[in-house]
């Protein structure tokens, strides 16, 4: 063995370490998930105590929100009988019900027409004005004491626009669903109260229908109107065609021998024939139309009438405690994980550390500067 060679290699009078291979002398050690997971239990204060913190303030501030209820009803319109497709179109109209396109039939009788009459300015005003149990401040007992706008407690600064707000406020409570491919209206009402919500969900349903009623009897009324000037213009033709073919036999009472006599015959008989079946046509459609006119039955079928909800709808307190245990939990870790980096830095006299606290400090001092309540120092 040479001279200055031993179990350690000695290079004027120091020694040198030797690194193992495949690491070089500037890298950094790994990090171990005993370490990761030793972060949040050292810092268990702020990952634990933040959670339950902040679920404890949701759950206090969700106290102090009123509670909301949701009465549901649903209904479907009354089909029209009368405007048929054919069957060859069937499978098409069914396809293009599904996507929410009207085909054939009238667009008013289609399922989104009805909801969006429910949100008719016309009809939510009417649902205001309609006196209703207030029983936030006269009891469940009493009934039709107070009208729904004041029940809001809207207020503006005429009534125009006391009932501006109040439409713009109904609206928001109710929800209106269409089923493409049942036609089924689903109504939704929130309010304060569950005997409220229920009233105000039967009474647009309601006033729905006798819209709808009144509509319908407008519609059959100017129609009877229009088929009654028809009919008198029908009848009056088939007078003047039978009158010709009176004066027709009066004069050729031998028609028969002559064939152009046969020929004018048949003529004035067809003309005869068709303002018969013309006449007869609008005299029954005159018939309906009058029973159209009078009729008040229903346009719409209830399938689930409006009822008292016995829970409330909102606010939704265990939701919102898991939901800021969850959020609390994950600041708490970002938090834990940035103050333990921060903490390593700090130590080691990082470089980035140091422009970190020159920056932080700066952002100090134009705050104090901005701040006009700030303390003076002593000097």
């Amino acid at each position: 063995m040479l001279k200055g060679y031993g179990p350690e290699p000695i290079f004027r009078g120091r020694a040198v370490t030797t690194e193992p291979l495949g690491r070089a002398s500037g890298d950094e050690p790994e990090t171990s998930l005993i370490e990761i997971a030793s972060v949040p239990i050292r810092r268990w204060r702020v990952v634990v105590g933040l959670p339950l913190a902040a679920a404890l303030m949701v759950g206090t501030a969700s106290l102090a929100v009123p509670p909301s209820f949701t009465a549901n009803t649903s209904f479907v319109p009354e089909a029209n009988t009368q405007a048929r497709l054919p069957s060859s179109l069937g499978g098409l109209a069914g396809l293009a019900g599904q996507l929410g396109v009207s085909f054939g039939g009238e667009p008013t009788q289609s399922p989104r027409f009805y909801g969006e009459v429910v949100r008719s300015r016309e009809l939510l005003e009417r649902v205001l004005l309609t006196r209703y149990s207030d029983v936030g401040t006269t009891g469940a007992g009493s009934a039709d004491s107070a009208t729904l706008l004041r029940i809001l407690r809207v207020r503006g600064r005429d009534r125009a626009d006391s009932l501006e707000r109040g439409v713009k406020r109904l609206v928001k409570l109710i929800s209106v669903r269409v089923d493409n491919q049942t036609n089924i209206v689903r109504l939704s009402v929130e309010a304060r109260h569950p005997d409220l919500a229920a009233a105000v969900a039967g009474r647009i349903v309601e006033y729905l229908n006798e819209f709808n009623a009144k509509k319908r009897q407008s519609q059959a009324r100017e129609r009877r109107k229009f088929i009654e000037l028809r009919l008198t213009d029908a009848e009056q033709q088939l007078h003047d065609a039978e009158d010709q073919l009176k004066v027709f036999y009066q004069r050729n009472r031998s028609w028969q021998q002559a064939p152009e006599l046969v020929f004018e015959e048949g003529r004035l008989r067809r003309r005869v024939d068709i303002r018969q079946e013309v006449s007869l046509t609008l005299r029954r459609e005159y018939e309906t139309a009058r029973i159209e006119e009078v009729n008040d039955t229903p346009v719409i079928t209830v399938i689930d009438p409006p009822v008292p909800p016995r829970e409330r709808s909102s606010p939704k307190r265990l939701l919102l405690v898991v939901m800021a245990l969850f959020l609390g939990g994950v600041i708490g870790l970002v938090w834990a994980f940035g103050a333990q980096h921060l903490e390593q830095m700090r130590r080691g006299n990082d470089s980035e550390y140091q422009e970190l606290r020159r920056v932080a400090g700066a952002m100090r001092e134009d705050w104090a500067r901005l701040w006009p309540f700030r303390t003076r120092r002593n000097r």
